[in-house]
């Protein structure tokens, strides 16, 4: 049985904790505050208090970061389990589109039963993807692996298929979909900007210029990598 971390406060700075290291590197504390839009002083408090739980959720040295431990590991990734579902399941059952879901799931996350999300994800049919492509980690608390590449790498000539837009703005999200640049989608890079990184891309009939602050949050699997 899963064990859930005792408050949401917690949850919430081990999930962001998690997405912060994913490039191997431990957590600033001054990135922590800007994410959890708290005070740095506060967030240095809290982290060395997880770092002396029993067990220990992170691993914090002073001017090093801050990390998780197994165990914190493990609870972010049933919290982010419950986000991800949760999206999915809004999407999908209850009609909310891709712009509207986060905050709802922000709060329900945190309260959600592990009996509800079995069931939740039963009803879902076991999705390995939240409406954005976000990876779902599976019932047993691990992340499947993913081999994507930032849109902003690629360049003319290479075809991919969008997989996830790691995005959690709004009005970006809805702009991605008026575009029609959603996860399944297959596009064709046809110009590349040296001077400002702007990507001109087909997808479908159409053509866009997308800035690097669009292409750097969208993933992609690159179909045909070869240039001419």
């Amino acid at each position: 049985m899963k064990e859930r971390t005792s408050t949401p406060s917690t949850q919430d700075y081990l999930k962001h904790i998690y997405e912060l290291t994913q490039n191997g590197r431990p957590a600033s504390t001054n990135d922590l505050a800007r994410e959890l839009d708290i005070k740095p002083a506060s967030v240095t408090g809290k982290i060395q208090k997880l770092a002396k739980d029993k067990p220990a959720l992170v691993e914090y040295q002073k001017h090093q970061g801050v990390s998780l431990t197994p165990s914190g590991k493990k609870a972010a990734l049933e919290v982010i389990r419950h986000h991800r579902l949760l999206e999915t399941w809004l999407v999908q059952t209850l009609g909310y589109s891709w712009d509207e879901v986060h905050a709802e799931a922000e709060r329900l996350e945190h309260v959600i039963s592990e009996d509800l999300e079995r069931r939740i994800a039963a009803a879902l049919g076991n999705p390995t993807r939240d409406p954005h492509g976000e990876l779902i980690p599976t019932d047993g608390l691990k992340m499947p692996n993913e081999d994507t590449t930032p849109l902003s790498a690629l360049r003319p000539n290479q075809n991919a298929t969008i997989r996830r837009v790691s995005a959690q703005d709004e009005n970006l999200l809805r702009h991605l979909n008026d575009l029609g640049l959603v996860p399944g989608v297959r596009l064709e890079i046809t110009d590349f900007s040296p001077f400002d990184n702007n990507l001109t891309i087909k997808c479908g009939t159409q053509y866009f210029v997308l800035g690097s602050n669009i292409t750097t949050k969208i993933f992609v699997e690159v179909v045909n990598s070869s240039r001419r």
